[in-house]
Formats: C-alpha cells, structure tokens, sequence
C-alpha cells in the first residue's frame, strides 16, 4: 500500500502501475480496496489499477477531526485524489458507492475520461436498500456502530438480509471482511468517521441533481448492473444508462450489488471491453 495526504487526511492505495490506462476503482461503505482484489487481477497485465481505500469505515488511518465527510465531502476527496496524483483520461469506476456522481455535477470531472458505475447508490437511493437504512439507524444511536459492528464478529450475523445477506449472493470470505471491519472494531476515530459520512447525505433534490446533471457527461460511460440486485434496483441501472449521452448498459445475473465478488470475470471482461487498449 502507498499513501497520499488529502486535506482530509491520509489516504492509502493500491497502485499497480505500468503504461497501461488507468483504471480507478472505488469501493462502498465498511470495506476497503480489496473488494477490487479479483477485478486486479484480471486487468492489471494491461491496465495501470490504481485502487484507494475511501474513509467509508474500512480504512486504517482516522480523518482529521474536522474533515468534511459527507457524502459531497468524501466525492471531492477523490477528485482531489485524482488531482494529488495527477492522473489523466481516468476510467472511473464506482461499486456500492455512487456519490463520485457528484463530480459530474460540480463540473470536478475533468481528469475522468470513462465512466463506468456498477451497482451503486443513485437517484434518492441514499442510504441504500435495509441494510443502509439499518446502518443509518445505527449511526443516529449513541454507541450504535460500535455495537452493530461488534455484532458482525457473529459470522451468522453477516448472512442476514439487514446486514451483508442482501449484498452478494456468494460470501465474502470470513478473512476478507475481518479485514473490512476490523477498523471499526477497533477506533472510535474510525467510527467516528463513518458516522459521519453516513449521517451527511445531501437532501433528496440535490441528489436527483446529480443524477440529472449526467446528462451532460459527453464521454464514453458503462452502466453495469446486477440484474437480481435487492439493495440498488435494476431499474435505476437502466436510467442511468438512459441518463448519459453515450451510455452502455450490461446487465449482469446471478448476482446482488458486489459484482466484483460474485462476478469478477464478467465484471473484468466488461471493462477490457469498454476500455480501449493503446
């Protein structure tokens, strides 16, 4: 892992390097880069892959206290992620997490070259499906995080539609996601983090904006969606698709919203296609 310094604080990544185009990889709430661990490896031969661990509860090194980490605050971190690194003709791709759409509409997209949104939060979708309600739920609760993240140490519990069951259909193996909730086991600050983000969604009409203002995303975008997801539905990956001038739409079976759990190969073939090699 290597590690930049945002105003927010320190951002660690992954970063395969090479010649190849770039290909970032965003990840959801309470996990970390290594959700992209299957898609990597499928791209990287070809593709520079360049993967950060967002402050959504899964990264290791607590914000500053007074970070904005709203759902708007944590998007202009990865277009100043982008910035710090300055990267060029990006293939931005989003999984679970869908608030990068905020950079088209704030005209922070500049550095994107193709977007690629797979299953994610979009339209009023915020918190996404029962198991972001439940997690909202949480974060309202003095001491609730703390006390539904120690309940996931249960491996039961991680099966249950309010928590993980309605996210992949296959499971995520036990060592990866202690390495997801291990942070928040651990920190106050690190919960402290995620309560925030969880707590800072912008009202519904400014999220509905950013779903309008794709229509002026003139670039390449791929909408790839899963096609029995329970927590974002179908339906929005077909609007979206709709929404972008020059957007494509795969839909994906036999999975839920973590394609790249459930269906890396298909994923990692959707996006050597998309992306063109030089």
């Amino acid at each position: 892992m290597t590690e930049v310094t945002l105003s927010a604080g320190v951002v660690e990544y992954e970063d395969t390097g090479g010649d190849g185009p770039v290909v970032v990889l965003l990840h959801g709430v309470a996990m970390n880069g290594s959700l992209w661990r299957h898609v990597v490896a499928g791209l990287h031969s070809d593709f520079r892959c360049v993967v950060p661990t967002l402050p959504l509860g899964g990264h290791r090194r607590p914000m500053r206290p007074d970070a904005d980490l709203t759902v708007l605050g944590v998007a202009h971190l990865v277009a100043e992620f982008l910035d710090e690194l300055d990267l060029h003709d990006v293939t931005l791709v989003m999984s679970d997490w869908g608030g990068a759409q905020a950079l088209v509409s704030e005209g922070r997209d500049r550095r994107i070259g193709r977007l690629v949104i797979t299953s994610c939060e979009a339209f009023d979708n915020f918190p996404p499906g029962l198991p972001g309600r439940s997690l909202h739920a949480a974060a309202r609760a003095p001491g609730g995080l703390r006390l539904a993240f120690a309940l996931l140490k249960l491996k039961p519990m991680r099966r249950l539609p309010v928590t993980w069951g309605w996210m992949s259909r296959r499971p995520v193996p036990h060592d990866v996601m202690d390495d997801w909730f291990r942070p928040l086991w651990t920190s106050a600050s690190i919960r402290r983090d995620l309560r925030a983000y969880v707590l800072g969604v912008p009202p519904r009409d400014e999220l509905l904006a950013w779903a309008e203002a794709l229509r002026t995303f003139d670039r390449p975008a791929l909408v790839v969606w899963a096609a029995e997801d329970r927590v974002m539905p179908p339906a929005h990956g077909r609007r979206l698709a709709d929404l972008l001038p020059e957007g494509e739409l795969v839909e994906i079976a036999d999975s839920y919203t973590l394609i790249p759990e459930d269906q890396p190969q298909r994923l990692t073939e959707a996006i050597r296609t998309f992306v063109p090699l030089p």
